[in-house]
């Protein structure tokens, strides 16, 4: 019996690469206090909406994914001075979505991938990831995210503004507990295949106290023990081939919520399975979700919408075209801008 048959770990692990800290990566990028209090701020805002006592509209919006940093900043600047022609009905928050759950296979995000060309770079990813955030906060624009590797929040939490838990991670346990310990309210998506009652339990779990095993800002192996997150929601984002924007179906979530004893309000996604995945149709859960809000009681309190500086999306090759997503299409820059200025919620 050869020394390699008597392995008992790492039989299928190529390599183990030391990366950097977070404590490290924020000390080579800290954010100024000014930053600091565009995140306090804007997290408060958002509280605030959710508390019904703000009557804006959270908005969540930009790409499906972040590819390309000069671009996402382009963009960035655009939704940044639109920000402020809204700023009364609207609370905008940019998708600074770094990291992209699989059904099978396939680029998982910037963090993960950030060349395109499978050298798995991370160290770069997280590097510049964290960059990006400073630079768009920097134009008073909070961030949001999608935590999906429950160490990459270490890195980078303690600059996003409003965060989300897919529909494909909320019945995992290490997210619940994950989400249970974030400083910033979260969303948290029904199941892929339509259901809203696995997002229910998840909300109950996300605010529920919990100890498990992460790391600290040194890196190191701790007991992380949390209080529970209050300031988590649903969102709606249709599945199992239908949607669930409309009144009919936002009154069926307001039940299920009650019922679980916790707050009804809910956000839409008018991406996803809501749009049947076809960017133009987002318009139309945009629009319907407004003449909802025009009606008293609606618990809808927000909406995400994946834009971008062009319509649709492309493959992954080398001859990208700038402002187009890789991940799922967008609408492009001139629709958000028509969206967020003709009708009103």
């Amino acid at each position: 019996m050869n020394s390699e048959s008597q392995k008992t770990e790492n039989v299928r692990v190529k390599s183990v690469t030391q990366l950097i800290t977070p404590l490290e990566l924020k000390k080579q990028l800290p954010p100024t206090a000014q930053l600091q209090e565009t995140v306090l701020n804007s997290r408060a805002a958002i509280r605030a909406v959710l508390a019904r006592s703000d009557p804006r509209l959270l908005v969540i919006i930009g790409p499906c994914s972040i590819h390309d940093p000069e671009a996402a900043l382009d963009y960035a600047r655009r939704l940044a001075a639109l920000r402020d022609e809204v700023n009364d009905r609207y609370l905008i928050v940019m998708r600074v979505y770094f990291e992209k759950p699989r059904t099978t296979i396939g680029w998982k995000g910037f963090i993960n991938d950030p060349h395109l060309d499978n050298s798995y770079d991370m160290q770069y990813g997280l590097q510049a990831a964290r960059q990006l955030m400073l630079d768009i906060l920097a134009l008073g624009l909070p961030v949001a995210a999608e935590f999906l590797d429950p160490i990459i929040p270490q890195y980078t939490a303690d600059l996003v503004s409003w965060a989300a838990l897919g529909a494909r991670t909320i019945e995992s346990q290490t997210h619940r507990e994950m989400t249970s310990g974030l400083s910033m309210p979260v969303g948290l998506k029904n199941a892929t295949d339509g259901s809203v009652q696995r997002a229910v339990d998840a909300l109950i779990s996300c605010r529920s106290q919990h100890s498990f095993v992460g790391i600290d800002q040194g890196g190191h192996s701790s007991i992380i023990k949390t209080t529970g997150n209050p300031n988590t929601h649903l969102v709606l984002r249709g599945g199992g081939g239908e949607t669930n924007y409309q009144a009919t179906e936002i009154a069926a979530a307001a039940t299920k919520l009650r019922t679980a004893g916790v707050s009804e309000i809910m956000m839409v996604d008018c991406s996803h399975a809501n749009s049947g995945k076809d960017p133009a149709r987002q318009a139309d859960v945009w629009n319907d979700v407004l003449e909802q809000r025009k009606k008293p009681g609606c618990p809808v309190i927000g909406a995400m919408l994946e834009s971008f500086i062009e319509a649709g999306n492309q493959p992954i090759s080398d001859t990208l075209t700038y402002g187009l997503s890789i991940t799922d299409a967008c609408i492009d820059w001139e629709t958000t801008h028509r969206l967020l200025t003709t009708n009103k919620p």
